[in-house]
C-alpha cells in the first residue's frame, strides 16, 4: 500500500484527531516502552539478538497488505528464521493513515511489552471495523481483550508525550529509511524487492552462509 500524505502536516492534524478519541483521564496503563526486552523506541524486536541477520519490517497497522503478510507469511518466516535463532526480526510502525495508525501505535505501546505483538495482530484483524469508521470502537475492543479498562484505554490515547514520540519515530523513518510503501523489508540494512518468503529468503540465506 503506497503511503501518500504530506508527512508533517498530516501528523499535526492526526495529533488533534487522536486526542479527540477520548477525554484526558488519569489511570495506570501497562508497562509500555521499556517494560520488557523486545520493545524500545526503535521498535518491537524478537529472535536472537546476536543473529548474523537482522530483518526490519516497516509496517502500517492499517495496511491490508501488512495484515495479509502477517497472516500468510509470518508463521513460515518465524518458523524458518526467528524460532531457529538465525534472524533478529524488528517491526517498525509506519503511519500510512496518520490518525488511525497513530492511535493503534499508542495502544500497542500501552500494553505490557510482551503483549505488543499480539496487540498488533489483533489490530490487523480489526481493520474492517476501522475502515468502517469505528476506529475507537475497534481499538477499545482490542484493548479490553488485552486486559485494559476503558479508562486506561482513554488515558493511553490521550498521552500527548507518547503521541509526540510516535511522530518523532515517523519523522526518523522518513529521513533515514525513506520508506515509500508498506510492508517494506530491509535485510541487514538493504531493502528487499518483494515481500514473499522466497524473496526474503533470497536476501537472507546468502548472508547466513558467510
Amino acid at each position: 500500500m503506497t503511503y501518500a500524505y504530506t508527512r508533517l502536516a498530516a501528523l499535526a492534524l492526526a495529533f488533534g484527531a487522536v486526542l479527540s478519541l477520548g477525554a484526558c483521564n488519569k489511570a495506570a496503563v501497562g508497562a509500555g516502552v521499556g517494560g520488557a526486552s523486545g520493545l524500545s523506541e526503535e521498535g518491537y524486536s524478537t529472535g536472537n539478538p546476536n543473529a548474523k541477520v537482522t530483518v526490519i519490517e516497516f509496517g502500517s497497522l492499517t495496511c491490508p497488505h501488512c495484515a495479509h503478510w502477517e497472516d500468510a507469511v509470518w508463521p513460515q518466516f518465524k518458523a524458518k528464521y526467528v524460532d531457529t535463532g538465525k534472524v533478529r526480526y524488528v517491526f517498525k510502525e509506519v503511519l500510512i493513515h496518520p490518525q488511525e495508525d497513530a492511535a493503534a501505535a499508542l495502544l500497542a505501546r500501552c500494553v505490557p511489552a510482551d503483549k505488543y505483538f499480539p496487540t498488533v495482530q489483533a489490530v490487523f484483524r480489526s481493520q474492517p471495523q476501522i475502515f468502517a469508521g469505528d476506529t475507537r470502537g475497534a481499538l477499545l475492543h482490542v484493548a479490553q481483550s488485552e486486559g485494559m479498562s476503558e479508562q486506561q484505554f482513554t488515558t493511553c490515547l490521550s498521552d500527548t508525550k507518547s503521541l509526540q514520540a510516535v511522530g518523532a519515530r515517523q519523522q526518523k523513518i522518513d529521513e533515514v529509511y525513506h520508506v515509500a510503501q508498506t510492508p517494506t523489508f530491509m535485510v541487514n540494512g538493504k531493502t528487499v524487492d518483494g515481500v514473499e518468503l522466497d524473496q526474503l529468503s533470497a536476501a537472507i540465506d546468502p548472508l547466513l552462509a558467510k
